[in-house]
């Protein structure tokens, strides 16, 4: 994928730092999902195929755990402050979702990036924001990223309210109570 894209990296990319943006959702996917965080971690060596050395790329993978819904992500935070200095030569993500959820941030991105003559790296290939199609697929992709969270979300309140629906929908009790056998709230034994 690399040879057919590498005529958008210029030498003027590769004396900019190559950032490669590294995320997963929650802790619980951090512990669990290892193989999502190798494949993204991986994708340094696309880095230095492309023609950045080793020490020109920087990994920035503090938000892991963090949602991509949320803005408290440091290193999102981070990432575009770089870009928008120009240090940056590429951006690199697994997948769109893996830099943002939401459009108005995937698209900010997109704008400092084309303003920076920044490019962009997934899994698919290398992107020129400053291209009308590279931008408008990128685009597509930010969109089709945040479309996906919100059906995740449509379908698991759905199956919730199913479930209330037929009586067996079981919440966390509150402190101090329990479920007894029959899955009825009771005070928990335990003092």
């Amino acid at each position: 994928m690399i040879n057919e894209t590498s005529s958008k990296i210029t030498q003027d990319h590769l004396k900019r730092t190559a950032y490669l943006y590294v995320r997963q959702s929650t802790i619980r996917q951090v512990i669990e999902n290892t193989e999502s965080t190798k494949r993204q971690y991986a994708l340094k060596q696309r880095a230095i195929a492309a023609g950045w050395t080793e020490g020109q790329i920087q990994v920035i993978d503090t938000d892991l755990g963090e949602s991509g819904a949320t803005s408290d992500r440091v290193g999102f935070q981070r990432l575009v402050a770089e870009v928008g200095m120009g240090k940056a030569g590429i951006v690199m993500g697994l997948e769109v979702s893996r830099l943002a959820r939401n459009s108005a941030d995937w698209h900010h991105l997109l704008e400092i990036c084309a303003l920076t003559h920044t490019l962009i790296l997934d899994e698919e290939g290398v992107y020129d924001p400053s291209h009308f199609n590279d931008r408008l697929l990128l685009g597509l992709k930010g969109t089709m990223s945040e479309a996906e969270l919100y059906v995740i979300r449509a379908r698991l309140r759905g199956g919730m309210l199913n479930k209330a629906k037929r009586g067996e929908l079981k919440i966390r009790p509150p402190v101090g109570f329990m479920y007894d056998s029959q899955n009825r709230f009771r005070l928990d034994p335990d003092k």
